[in-house]
């Protein structure tokens, strides 16, 4: 008796094939990222060295708009296909080797794209405001657009600017790495919210516009909840509830960071209840394995005094930092169309009784 197998069929695929196809599919899109990196490279140093011979020329022989004109003109006519060779272009490059001096490969500028560069080009600030600018946008990969909503909303000036307690409670390179993530004031004015918004408003328009409140923040933060319930328990086994208005996770510092919102003026007495939180952090949530760093609280405020800021922060030993906050307010003639609190709860009351419901306590 004889037996037969069945043969496979040829075009049948091996049960690894999607694992592998999936693979060489990383592997493509890496290698494209790493030769437009060359590509983009090579082009601004490229613009660099045009931008540094004519500087070169304008020293030495006086190069005027006329002959940076003529210089423009021929390089087109010798390199037909070649884009970027306006006469406002090669100005661009005069300004980029006299505003970065080389070796240019070696600073962050020489990674960013050139649309990048002419917006720094732009600035009419000093070196080191472009410098910090052209890092932070090498090292966050901001989009040409997000680098100017930076530059319009000051983040030099607001970066590392809140006072803190870094430096008493934390080991001085990672107090300097910490403090340098912190802004102040923070620009929340994608929220849009009438002059007398209350906590809760702020609070879910960060939330619900979770994109751009993680983009103000900046890079690292990874979002962990809203009003996070945490709780103590006595030895009688009485429970004591708090809400943590927002939690997130950095994942480059490995810590958790607790930010409280206040609407009004900075008061002494809410270092306290933040340090509390803080402290219940990290003894129920900071990972068993013991790399998590110590919680970092931040409490958000419509103003604040610096001295009593400051005065507030000694002694605690939780790290902590104290910032405001600015949102834009809706026009006066929207917020006079809007009813008051006291009307919504009017309106609910008369919509409950013609129901027919009794109200609930």
């Amino acid at each position: 008796m004889s037996t037969s197998s069945t043969p496979a069929r040829r075009d049948s695929l091996p049960a690894d094939y999607s694992e592998t196809l999936n693979r060489l599919a990383v592997e493509v899109r890496s290698a494209n990222i790493r030769a437009a990196r060359k590509v983009n490279a090579e082009l601004i140093n490229l613009y660099w060295t045009i931008g540094d011979v004519i500087l070169e020329r304008q020293a030495e022989e006086g190069w005027g708009t006329k002959v940076i004109a003529r210089l423009s003109a021929d390089l087109r006519r010798e390199f037909p296909l070649m884009t970027g060779l306006s006469p406002r272009n090669l100005q661009y490059m005069q300004q980029f080797a006299s505003g970065f001096p080389g070796p240019i490969a070696q600073q962050p500028a020489a990674q960013l794209p050139w649309g990048h560069v002419m917006v720094l080009l732009d600035l009419k600030e000093d070196s080191a405001t472009r410098e910090f600018y052209a890092a932070s946008a090498a090292k966050e990969g901001w989009s040409r657009k997000f680098l100017l909503h930076q530059i319009k909303s000051g983040l030099h000036l607001r970066a590392g600017a809140a006072p803190s307690n870094f430096a008493l409670v934390l080991p001085p390179a990672e107090s300097e790495l910490v403090q340098q993530m912190i802004k102040d004031p923070y620009n929340f004015e994608f929220l849009t919210l009438a002059s007398g918004a209350a906590e809760r408003d702020v609070e879910t328009g960060l939330v619900a516009n979770l994109a751009k409140t993680l983009q103000e923040l900046g890079v690292g933060f990874y979002y962990a909840g809203r009003q996070h319930r945490l709780v103590l328990a006595d030895e009688d086994a009485t429970e004591h509830e708090f809400y943590l208005d927002l939690l997130f996770y950095h994942h480059l510092l490995r810590r958790f960071v607790a930010f409280e919102l206040k609407i009004d003026e900075f008061k002494a007495e809410y270092v306290g209840k933040l340090n509390l939180y803080c402290n219940i952090v990290d003894e129920q949530l900071r990972h068993e394995d013991g790399h998590d760093a110590s919680t970092i609280g931040i409490l958000l405020c419509a103003s604040k005094s610096r001295v009593v800021v400051d005065y507030a922060l000694r002694g605690v030993g939780s790290p902590l930092a104290v910032s405001e906050y600015t949102f834009r307010d809706l026009p006066p003639e929207i917020q006079d169309a809007l009813p008051s609190p006291a009307d919504l709860a009017s309106f609910a009351a008369e919509a409950i009784e013609e129901a027919g419901e009794a109200p609930v306590e």
